[in-house]
């Protein structure tokens, strides 16, 4: 077998141009991010004021002369109804936009074929966030001998673990020349053999088990891989696949909560969407990587999908960095949250959505559990109930190692037994925005209503019956019922699907005392784009509530925004699961200091970690100090501001204030009277200038590697000044391309597909894309204010 990527000598046009007017492309590539925004585009709020549109990809495939070959198109992703045609014969269709599909392709004839993708994504909203367009996941050709394992045909599970693992694989195979052939399975350790087994081939499906000594346990704390070799060998050919495989068991009950190998495991998570920021949709494994790099350094070791499958990429950076995942199906199932998604065909697809989620993930040792759908209000109803039961019951079949889960919405599901669904809302009648959903509304208006509702016995009566069909109930926004329903169901098993990042203070103490309690997931741990402004603070008379008008795009509540920049709700994660004996500093605006704050509950606080606010002085400034110690004391230049409280019984925070003036801003943690951490933030002094940071100083050169350029406004000591701006022109010459511009704005107005963009809070992002050939990369950057900059990058082979 061979897999090789597809990506490159596309031409990609709107389907309204002439053929002659397309351009090259290489995948993956998202075509909504590179269309004009603006506040009547059809997809409004949810996806971040962009129109929808229709497109058309094309390359050519030269197919070898005659073998005994098979070979498939796999798309691992396209968003929008898709068409495939091959010499103008349609192929393949397909309209979920996160299934991996394959098309195959035609026998080895030596000849030129066409092939021609038709995305139509122009009926708009379809979704409850930013999507994207086109094929925004990378294409692949699948090679594989007639007698072949098929896909999907080899699935490991690891059966025990001890002194000696007991490791199952399960095979299927396919082919005329099955008979006499045999299957042999080869594990290793780098390059040293720990296990072998083999069989001679007798049906289609043949299982093999392995002894595997002494083995090393796949973990967030030590993601080792062993590599199989496995091989099916007949008269005709031989079919020999090698797999990264992790040991791992799952483990869950009430009352001993969540085991990873046998281990008490307690989920610090993060929900994710499946955007990448200033790149839109388009998936690259270099930005997958970075985002589950960044989102495990500052402390997270689970990641929840939102609300839908992770990319591939994603999944394997979480199997090779060691981040536990929680994977979901959907966000609709048969009723409508948005005009134009997908409820009326859930019955149709969700079997084969189900299945493909699955084959991603089989070998994935990062991947625990299944959530089979996010905050379905049927669920609360009898046919909601016998959904998920199905569901349920399809995963535990096809993939029996790993438990599911529901994401359930309290509110939501008491709505829903009243007879009112809260996505579907008279758009000239609703207070507070265009496309706001009831649930959201209330929920930031009146955050202690949502939770006493989830306390009430209609609440329990609303979600019983569902959380009775899967393995741990997953308690959207209902913490509240933690410890009630530790007595009222003993044996069910609860997870914190989503949660406000402030009320983390509350919750994780009851996950630490609370067995049945198993984790908990912040919403969100990394920015996105839509949802515009639902987690956006605004000041004096910008406009409030949580659908914010066009130009807002990002959702802005992330607790990295959507360039990978930590601010305070990190802090306080950080300090609430005692991850540092330092404590966090953070500081509200000072640009915005004494005017009236518009907040969101979605966002906590607008805090960022910076002291270097220039031209701000004698401001009053607001300072946050997050720890877990008992006592903080903070002190400018050596002149004590004050000593308060923190740890638990303060929610690890102590504020303070005092007139800003530029210096040196340091804050000491103690417990029981003694030091045990201090840290500081400093102004900036001087003259400021660009400081251009790579990710990286060498890419490959096959089109897909990525480096991440962050530029930031600092002074001769590297501090940046959080109230400098400036106009930034990026210019990328030689081996690479300019593959987003951006910043954390929550509104910016500059297009991420553009070459110019304006700093926020000091710092802007470049991502560079390398073009397919080896040599020099050459960035310049140019500011408008604090003079030019450039930095040299490698691309090889």
């Amino acid at each position: 077998m061979s897999t090789r990527p597809f990506n490159d000598d596309w031409t990609f046009r709107r389907r309204d141009e002439e053929p002659n007017c397309a351009s090259p492309v290489t995948l993956p590539h998202d075509a909504m991010i590179s269309e004009s925004r603006s506040a009547s585009a059809s997809t409004g709020n949810h996806g971040g004021y962009f129109p929808g549109g229709a497109y058309v990809y094309e390359t050519r495939w030269m197919a070898p002369e005659a073998d005994d070959q098979d070979r498939w198109l796999r798309f691992d992703g396209v968003y929008g109804q898709t068409v495939v045609r091959i010499d103008d014969a349609v192929v393949a269709r397909n309209v979920s936009p996160y299934r991996e599909f394959r098309v195959p392709l035609p026998a080895a004839d030596g000849l030129e074929h066409r092939i021609e993708v038709d995305v139509d994504n122009s009926a708009t909203p379809n979704s409850r966030w930013y999507t994207g367009s086109g094929i925004y996941r990378a294409v692949w050709i699948e090679q594989r001998p007639r007698t072949r394992f098929a896909h999907d045909g080899i699935r490991v599970r690891t059966l025990s673990l001890g002194a000696v693992a007991r490791v199952e694989f399960d095979l299927r195979m396919q082919g005329d020349a099955l008979e006499g052939a045999t299957v042999s399975v080869q594990l290793l350790d780098g390059d040293t053999p720990v296990a072998e087994a083999s069989a001679e081939v007798v049906t289609e499906r043949l299982v093999l088990e392995l002894d595997v000594p002494n083995p090393r346990a796949w973990s967030d704390l030590d993601p080792f891989r062993y590599t199989a070799i496995v091989r099916l060998t007949s008269a005709a050919s031989t079919d020999e696949q090698a797999i990264r495989v992790g040991l791992r068991t799952v483990e869950v009950d009430a009352a001993s909560g969540l085991r990873i190998n046998g281990q008490p495991v307690l989920l610090r998570g993060a929900c994710v969407h499946h955007d990448s920021g200033i790149l839109g949709a388009a998936t690259f494994r270099a930005a997958e990587y970075r985002r589950a790099r960044l989102l495990k350094e500052a402390g997270f070791n689970a990641i929840r999908s939102a609300h839908n499958p992770l990319s591939r990429e994603l999944v394997e950076a979480c199997d090779e960095l060691g981040l536990y995942v929680l994977d979901e199906l959907t966000d609709v199932w048969v009723r409508r949250k948005t005009p134009h998604d997908l409820a009326q065909q859930f019955e149709e697809l969700w079997e084969d959505d189900a299945a493909s989620l699955i084959a991603k993930n089989r070998n994935s040792p990062s991947v625990i559990m299944y959530s089979i759908g996010n905050e379905i209000g049927e669920t609360a109803t009898a046919s909601g109930v016998d959904v998920a039961r199905r569901l349920s019951n399809y995963f535990r079949k096809n993939d029996p190692d790993r438990p599911t889960t529901v994401a359930v919405n309290l509110l939501l599901n008491v709505m829903a037994t009243r007879g009112v669904s809260p996505f579907e809302i008279d758009r000239e009648k609703a207070a507070d925005g265009p496309t706001s959903t009831a649930a959201n509304v209330i929920a930031n208006k009146l955050g202690g209503i949502v939770l006493a509702i989830s306390r009430l016995p209609i609440a329990d009566k609303a979600s019983r019956d569902v959380f009775a069909t899967v393995d741990v109930a997953g308690y959207n926004y209902a913490w509240t019922r933690y410890r009630k329903d530790r007595h009222k169901h003993p044996e069910r098993v609860i997870l914190g699907t989503e949660s406000m990042p402030g009320d983390l203070a509350r919750i994780w103490p009851l996950v630490e005392e609370l067995p049945h309690v198993i984790g908990d997931f912040m919403w969100t741990g990394w920015d996105y784009l839509g949802e515009s402004g639902i987690g956006t603070w605004t000041y004096g008379d910008q406009p409030a509530g949580i659908s914010k008008p066009y130009p807002h795009l990002v959702a802005g509540c992330g607790a990295l925004d959507i360039t990978g920049v930590a601010g305070a709700p990190m802090l306080l994660a950080r300090a609430v699961w005692g991850l540092d004996d330092a404590p966090g500093i953070a500081v509200r605006p000072l640009d915005h200091a004494g005017e009236k704050t518009n907040r969101v509950a979605w966002r906590t606080t607008d805090a960022v970690p910076s002291w270097s606010w220039r031209g701000a002085d004698g401001r009053t400034a607001e300072i946050e100090v997050y720890s877990d110690g008992d006592m903080v004391e903070l002190l400018l230049d050596g002149t004590r501001i004050g000593r308060k409280p923190a740890g638990r019984r303060r929610g690890y925070v102590a504020r303070f204030r005092t007139s800003y003036r530029p210096g040196r801003l340091v804050a000491v943690a103690y417990r029981n009277g003694k030091e045990i951490g201090r840290s500081t933030l400093r102004s900036a002094v001087g003259p400021l200038s660009l400081r251009l940071i790579s990710d990286k100083q060498a890419l490959a050169a096959d089109g897909q590697d990525l480096a991440h350029l962050s530029i930031e406004l600092v002074d001769a000591a590297g501090v940046i000044d959080s109230l400098a701006s400036d106009r930034l022109t990026v210019v990328v010459e030689g081996a690479g391309v300019l593959a987003g511009l951006g910043s954390g704005a929550n509104a910016p107005l500059d297009s991420y597909s553009g070459s110019v963009t304006s700093t926020f809070q000091g710092r802007a992002l470049a991502v560079i894309r390398s073009n397919g050939e080896a040599g020099e990369v050459r960035v310049s950057v140019s500011g408008a204010a604090f003079g030019d900059h450039s930095v040299v990058l490698s691309a090889s082979n």
